[in-house]
């Protein structure tokens, strides 16, 4: 079930909010001008699917979001439990930065937690199957999959040359909980 946390920016230690109500994660969120909804993540897919099996299970929703909001290609990023490396990949995107454009994902299995930072304060939405995310171009933010990542998520881009992040310097990042396998508060 997807959780959103709030903090101020300058306190990581007591959060504001704690919910998985959906209406209010998403109305949270809305006023942030982040974009999340729920969608139907209920298809199948085998261990071994590749990046094309995940997208024609998904293909009328990629479609329709391409279409309705402009993006240009879409990816996949799919991470299974036990990979090697995990250590660095998850430090690849630990850190506070930026992008040109919208950051949109479709989680299609498993879980990850985007951290949004928004007029002083910092929105941990932890998303699950189904969620879809849509941070807007410029939004300062970081995503943590956790120690022992397993998860497949469609990325969606207006540029063709995918995921490029411009990092803000911040040490932000490191200051607040990182996602893993304790339990969110209620």
């Amino acid at each position: 079930m997807a959780h959103l946390t709030v903090y101020d920016d300058y306190n990581p230690a007591q959060p504001c909010l704690a919910t998985a109500d959906r209406a209010v994660l998403a109305g949270h969120l809305a006023l942030a001008g982040i974009l999340f909804e729920q969608w139907s993540a209920e298809r199948p897919l085998p261990e071994e699917a590749g990046d094309e099996a995940v997208l024609a299970a998904y293909a009328d929703a990629v479609a329709a979001l391409r279409r309705d909001r402009g993006f240009r290609s879409v990816d996949v990023v799919r991470v299974p439990r036990g990979i090697a490396g995990a250590a660095a990949l998850r430090a690849r995107f630990t850190f506070e930065h930026t992008h040109d454009e919208d950051e949109a994902r479709f989680f299609v299995e498993g879980s990850g937690a985007f951290y949004l930072h928004v007029d002083r304060k910092v929105f941990r939405v932890v998303c699950e199957a189904g969620d879809l995310l849509n941070v807007p171009a410029g939004t300062r933010h970081w995503f943590d999959m956790g120690p022992d990542p397993a998860f497949t998520a469609i990325r969606f881009f207006t540029r063709p040359d995918g995921w490029v992040a411009q990092a803000t310097g911040s040490p932000i990042a490191g200051l607040f909980p990182a996602y893993g396998p304790q339990p969110l508060p209620a």
